[in-house]
């Protein structure tokens, strides 16, 4: 029996990524209060819909791939299953920790990629930042950056750069679904 298998048997947090196996650190207050920020949002935006809003939960992408996402938005409810999801969500949020960031970054996001995550969030929470990726012919396109930029910053830029200044996320799934950077960043230090 490979020790990835082992795995799936016990209760610790840990990831499994091109087949290596990483524990988990338990979150920040920082991180978990983004992951419910975001989580809420899309859960009153999609009560009632097909879609569903999920947060910290098994995401099964392959033997090898075994993800926990901070924050996810699944559309197929038939690869909702108790122990988990199994296959892409349609949305994916990972929240940047000093234990994660290179892997949410480089391995989950070619994986993501790979299996056809539509949307991929990469939430900053010391910059106050919100990296939204779009699958585009089956690559990640970066779809834009989303900032929280401080009073002093704000003063230095021109009227044009202001006016470029987005200051809610719009969802791709939906035409509908804004999701504001200061209710994503609500209480985060």
């Amino acid at each position: 029996m490979n020790s990835a298998f082992a795995y799936k048997y016990d209760n610790n947090d840990y990831e499994i990524i091109n087949g290596e196996i990483y524990m988990m650190a338990k979150p920040s207050m920082n991180h978990q209060r983004i992951a419910g920020n975001i989580y809420s949002k899309f859960k009153q935006h999609l009560k009632g819909k097909r879609c569903e809003a999920i947060i910290d939960q098994d995401v099964h992408l392959s033997e090898n791939n075994n993800f926990v996402p901070d924050v996810m938005i699944v559309c197929d409810p038939e690869i909702v299953e108790d122990d988990g999801i199994h296959g892409a969500p349609d949305l994916v949020v990972e929240i940047l920790s000093p234990s994660t960031a290179r892997r949410d970054k480089n391995e989950k996001f070619f994986a993501y990629e790979k299996y056809g995550v539509k949307e991929y969030w990469i939430v900053s929470p010391e910059a106050k930042s919100v990296d939204v990726y779009l699958l585009k012919d089956g690559k990640f396109v970066l779809d834009d950056v989303y900032s929280i930029y401080p009073d002093y910053e704000m003063k230095r830029l021109s009227d044009e750069e202001k006016a470029e200044v987005k200051y809610s996320i719009k969802v791709s799934l939906y035409d509908d679904l804004e999701v504001p950077l200061v209710d994503i960043f609500e209480r985060v230090k």
